[in-house]
């Protein structure tokens, strides 16, 4: 089958790999009919040493089962299925706790750290299936898949990101990054009923996205001057919640910059550094919270798939370029010139 791989920053090549088996009763073999290019793999498109590759790409799918190992019970041959980035058995401690990113089952992982599978492939071999895949009730061809295949990742990390910032009806809130995940940070956000959003980012075709998703205001500025746009929209004294969703250091200082006295930061952004401030007059004599890590979007799955369901929401709009397989190479060239928001692979 063909698969994208990762040589080393800015090389990423289509081959043909061997096609995926079941190794294990617990395992699944399913076939990807939709798959996607996130914004957290930029950081090793922009970064990845040569020494490190190849690596197989790819943590968001949907896909239709066709192989189960004999102890899998929940889904069988035929079904469609939507996949976490975390591979888990959703039966241990932290798993009923809501925690499946901390799985500790010997077999738990994330697809980004098995060099043997990734999902911007025409096909992947699914372990501890009965955990991690969640069946779907509608075709492989419904026009709902878009939509269904951001609960892989950028839907339910942005409302974990707005659940964890304590966002409700009274709650002023700061999204930081124009990204797939900021932009569902923001949708979150409008949905747990935010009296006001302000998004900060410069794409003007992503912060009109960002509107329809529920902003209230647009930042476009950076650094001291964007922190000073948003505390005059704040009347001098910033939002309750931020949502930082870049990942990069001077986003995480923005974040500092514009949140209020006794509020929080929430950080969904896969951290690219290892130190910040969270000193005295950074956080702590204002009382600020510093919350946020890898979203435990299993979690989630089964509550937020109702709204798409129903249509009430579409957070697959976040998809506006789509490609195949042998596409995905200039997918990652795209989005790193920031010429594409999210591409939506369909093997």
């Amino acid at each position: 089958m063909r698969a994208a791989l990762m040589y080393g920053a800015g090389d990423v090549r289509v081959e043909n790999v061997a096609d995926p088996v079941i190794k294990h009763p617990t395992d699944a073999v399913v076939r990807i009919t939709a798959a996607a290019v996130c914004g957290s793999d930029l950081h090793l498109f922009n970064s990845l040493s040569p020494t490190a590759g190849p690596l197989r790409m790819g943590h968001e799918f949907v896909g239709v089962v066709e192989d189960t190992g004999s102890e899998v019970t929940t889904v069988k041959r035929g079904d469609l299925v939507v996949s976490p980035f975390a591979i888990s058995d959703n039966t241990c401690e932290f798993c009923r706790e809501g925690l499946q990113t901390s799985c500790t089952h010997p077999e738990a992982n994330y697809w980004d750290f098995k060099p043997d599978e990734g999902a911007q492939a025409e096909a992947i071999r699914v372990t501890l299936a009965d955990g991690s895949l969640v069946k779907l009730p509608v075709a492989a061809d419904s026009a709902l898949v878009p939509s269904l295949l951001t609960l892989s990742d950028v839907y339910c990390t942005g409302h974990r990101a707005a659940v964890l910032g304590g966002v409700d009806e009274h709650t002023r809130v700061t999204v930081i990054g124009d990204g797939a995940v900021g932009l569902m940070a923001v949708l979150s956000a409008k949905l747990l009923g935010a009296e006001q959003i302000i998004l900060m980012g410069r794409h003007p075709d992503r912060t009109d996205l960002g509107r329809e998703f529920g902003a209230t205001d647009i930042v476009a500025a950076r650094g001291a001057e964007g922190i000073e746009a948003v505390r005059e929209l704040t009347g001098g004294q910033g939002t309750h919640t931020v949502i930082e969703a870049v990942g990069h250091l001077p986003a995480y200082e923005q974040a500092v910059g514009v949140v209020r006295a006794g509020g929080i930061i929430s950080r969904i952004g896969v951290p690219q550094y290892e130190e910040a401030p969270i000193g005295m007059a950074s956080l702590f004599m204002r009382n600020v919270c510093l919350t946020g890590g890898l979203a435990p979007v299993r979690a989630y799955i089964d509550e937020l798939m109702p709204a798409i369901l129903d249509g009430t929401i579409e957070p697959g709009k976040v998809f506006d370029t789509t490609t195949d397989v042998d596409g995905v190479p200039a997918g990652y060239r795209s989005m790193a010139d920031r010429q594409s928001l999210k591409i939506l692979v369909k093997p």
